[in-house]
C-alpha cells in the first residue's frame, strides 16, 4: 500500500534499513527488560522471513504485537495458527469505494479476510483507523462502523487523528479534528479518539 496520509514515507520507500541479526542481538541484551516487541511497517508481514524471525523473537521470550494492513491474510492466518503473536492492530483503511484512492492499492478484499480471522480467532485485536478529514468523509466513518458491526466485530474502535505538519507520502492539507465531538459508538462497538 502507499497510504496517502502516510507519515512512515523513508520505510515505505526502502529506505533506512536494519537487518535482522542486528535486532536480534539488541533483543538478546533487552530479556529481562522488555516485555515484548511491536512490528510495524510499512507492512511487516510482507517480509519473506517474517515467520522465522517471530519464532526467534518469541524464542527470546518476548511477546509479539504485530501492526498491519490486513493485506497478507494467508501470513496472518499462520501467525495466529501457530501461535506466535499476541495482539494484533489491524489498519481499517477506508470503505471499498474509497479504499483505492487512500491506499493505491485494490487490497480491500485481503483486509476483509484478515478481519474476519482475527475476529474468529481468540488473538486479543484492536482495529483502528487514521482520519482525515479530506479523504474521509463523516458520513463514509458512519458507514465504516456500520461495516465493522456486520462483520460482527465487537469491542473498541481506535481512531486516530491524521498528524498535521508532518512528513507523508502525498502532500496533504491539515486534517480538520471536529468529527471526534461526535458520538459514533453502537452498542457492540465503541468508537475511541485517540490523540
Amino acid at each position: 500500500m502507499r497510504c496517502l496520509y502516510c507519515y512512515n514515507p523513508d520505510i515505505v520507500l526502502g529506505k533506512g534499513k536494519i537487518d535482522f541479526q542486528t535486532v536480534l542481538n539488541f533483543l538478546k541484551t533487552r530479556i529481562g527488560l522488555l516485555d515484548g516487541v511491536v512490528l510495524s511497517g510499512g507492512e511487516c508481514t510482507l517480509h519473506k522471513k517474517i515467520i522465522d524471525f517471530i519464532k526467534e523473537i518469541k524464542a527470546m521470550g518476548f511477546e509479539v504485537k504485530i501492526d498491519t494492513n490486513g493485506s497478507n491474510p494467508k501470513i496472518l492466518n499462520s501467525l495466529i495458527h501457530d501461535r506466535l503473536i499476541d495482539y494484533v492492530a489491524l489498519d481499517y483503511k477506508s470503505l471499498p469505494h474509497t479504499f483505492k484512492k487512500l491506499t493505491q492499492s485494490g487490497l480491500f478484499f485481503e483486509f476483509e479476510e484478515s478481519l474476519k480471522l482475527l475476529i474468529q480467532s481468540n488473538i486479543p485485536f484492536e482495529v483502528r483507523t487514521t482520519f482525515h478529514s479530506d479523504l474521509i468523509s463523516e458520513s463514509d466513518f458512519t458507514k465504516m462502523v456500520e461495516y465493522l458491526e456486520n462483520q460482527n466485530f465487537e469491542g473498541n474502535y481506535y481512531v486516530q487523528h491524521f498528524m498535521n505538519n508532518v512528513s507523508t507520502l502525498s502532500k496533504l492539507d491539515n486534517s480538520n479534528k471536529s468529527i471526534s465531538l461526535k458520538n459514533f459508538s453502537t452498542s457492540k462497538i465503541k468508537v475511541i479518539f485517540r490523540e
